[in-house]
């Protein structure tokens, strides 16, 4: 669809996410203390016409910044302005971008991705777009998401078999450390990928230090133990379950799971702890009708902003692609 029309625009939401829309929607207005009062924002943020975006992040602020399929650039702007306004890191022939994740400590934008068959993980200078590390995973099929803790950088590999994580060791302050990539073989009640159908996709660290992952091909939830790789599934009660998935966020407690259980809705679960363990419980799915096969989400400005990945649209070298704006809890 042709987003520079500002076409109209109808927001809907299922369950109790109905309600959280609700009451975000009603908080929209000038900005206050409130943490999590939404400032007001433009519907959708138009990206640069067949960049084939997958993976977006944010920081500091509302600033956001999204990778290309296409030719592994990185393009950066305001949400609140409303589209992307410059290219942070230019594109290279045979390179494509995944996961990103901003880290605040050292404004680093960590990138998951390839060059031709081999697998990179990146660290990107926010500001300048400065590439301070480049390290080579040998042996990776397809990394795709990532999420920087305390001193690691965490990838999911979605076609890797057997299924592992791979790891970077970072400072204590978060910076690159220029060691070898570690892996972490993923066991215990982990449904093993076959090396074709995309298996471990998004990833994000809980409160107690434990990893959350989501699985495309199998659904579900899993608790990773990062040290020994053993995975428990984490039950999901209500709602029609979670039954696939592409990238995660985390706010909290609260869980977006985006393509969990549809391809144009973002799942919202929440979390609890019992014991060493979690459980989850459905809370509705964000939709809107300008989603379109989104693959990733970041929280900024009171708002969740889906990227709209558009996998299978005709064209996609050319076809225009755009972020959507999603009420958050």
């Amino acid at each position: 669809m042709d987003t520079s029309s500002s076409p109209t625009r109808r927001l809907l939401l299922t369950g109790v996410a109905g309600s959280i829309a609700a009451s975000s929607l009603a908080l929209a207005g000038p900005a206050t203390a409130e943490p999590r009062r939404a400032v007001p924002a433009p519907e959708t943020v138009a990206l640069p016409d067949g960049i084939r975006p997958e993976g977006i992040t944010s920081g500091p602020g509302t600033r956001f910044y999204v990778g290309s399929l296409a030719d592994g650039r990185i393009v950066t702007g305001d949400l609140l302005a409303g589209a992307s306004t410059a290219t942070l890191l230019p594109g290279s022939p045979g390179r494509q971008l995944r996961g990103l994740f901003w880290d605040s400590r050292t404004n680093l934008v960590w990138a998951a991705g390839n060059v031709d068959a081999i697998g990179h993980v990146w660290a990107v200078d926010g500001t300048t777009g400065a590439v301070v590390s480049d390290t080579v995973v040998p042996g990776s099929a397809f990394l795709n998401d990532l999420v920087v803790t305390g001193d690691s950088v965490w990838v999911t590999d979605s076609r890797i078999k057997p299924d592992r994580l791979t790891r970077l060791q970072l400072t204590p302050a978060g910076a690159p450390t220029g060691a070898a990539p570690t892996f972490v073989p993923l066991g215990g009640a982990w449904p093993q990928g076959d090396g074709v159908a995309v298996n471990a996709n998004g990833i994000r660290a809980l409160p107690d230090g434990s990893l959350i992952l989501n699985n495309s091909r199998a659904g579900g939830l899993w608790q990773v133990d990062p040290t020994t790789g053993v995975a428990v599934p984490i039950p999901v009660t209500g709602g029609p379950g979670i039954v696939g998935g592409d990238g995660l966020e985390l706010d909290g407690r609260t869980l977006y799971n985006v393509r969990g259980s549809g391809q144009r809705e973002v799942s919202v679960v929440e979390l609890t702890q019992t014991g060493s363990t979690w459980v989850a419980a459905w809370r509705g799915a964000c939709t809107d009708e300008t989603l379109d096969v989104p693959s990733t989400a970041t929280l900024a400005g009171g708002w969740l902003w889906a990227v709209n990945a558009r996998f299978g649209v005709a064209s996609p070298g050319t076809a225009s692609y755009w972020v959507t704006r999603l009420p958050a809890r």
